[in-house]
């Protein structure tokens, strides 16, 4: 794939060329970076979207965002940071509306069909914003904290660190501690409900 092919040189390490990018603002050296990289995004968008052209289109989309993106978070592994945003962007773009359409066979008599469906799967989705609202309230307070500051803020680890006081392993620890203690509540609050 050659969307931006340039030269990379072992002396280019993620950090340094991190660091570049944020003080120079210079698109070639985030292109050097991303370069090292483009083949795992394609990946994960593949994965996703399970077409070539989609998977193309997003990897190109998710460039666009670094420009930003980098330059607002502190990141500890760049690959590893990189895979996420990947992934977040996927799984943002499969829930999107235009990406969640019904289409009728036979208008006429489905129409009332499909607005139904649709309705009975938001109904499934907000159920679920509901209970896990209420799960992560009985999360501890250091758990709540850092999951929240986490995923509903989107803060990275040393954000999280900073924040708190805790130290960044103890920030790793929360969080995955918080994000176990919620799935289980979740799943038992769904058997509840059913």
């Amino acid at each position: 794939m050659a969307f931006l092919k340039t030269n990379t040189t072992s002396a280019d390490t993620d950090e340094l060329l991190v660091t570049q990018y944020r003080q120079t603002g210079d698109l070639s050296v985030l292109g050097t970076l991303y370069n090292k990289y483009m083949e795992l995004v394609y990946g994960v968008c593949l994965k996703y979207f399970k077409e070539p052209e989609k998977a193309k289109d997003a990897v190109m989309a998710i460039f666009e965002e670094l420009v930003t993106k980098l330059k607002k978070h502190e990141i500890v592994n760049f690959k590893g940071w990189l895979h996420q945003v990947a992934k977040n962007y996927c799984l943002m773009q499969l829930r999107s509306p235009r990406n969640l359409k019904l289409t009728a066979t036979e208008p006429d008599e489905n129409m009332q069909l499909e607005e139904k469906l649709h309705h009975d799967d938001m109904e499934a989705k907000e159920m679920q914003f509901k209970i896990m609202e209420a799960c992560i309230e009985t999360l501890n307070g250091a758990q709540k904290q850092a999951v929240s500051l986490f995923y509903l803020q989107e803060k990275c680890y040393n954000e999280i660190v900073e924040i708190t006081g805790e130290e960044w392993n103890k920030v790793r620890s929360l969080i995955q501690n918080a994000r176990r203690n919620l799935k289980i509540c979740m799943e038992q609050k769904m058997k509840n409900e059913i």
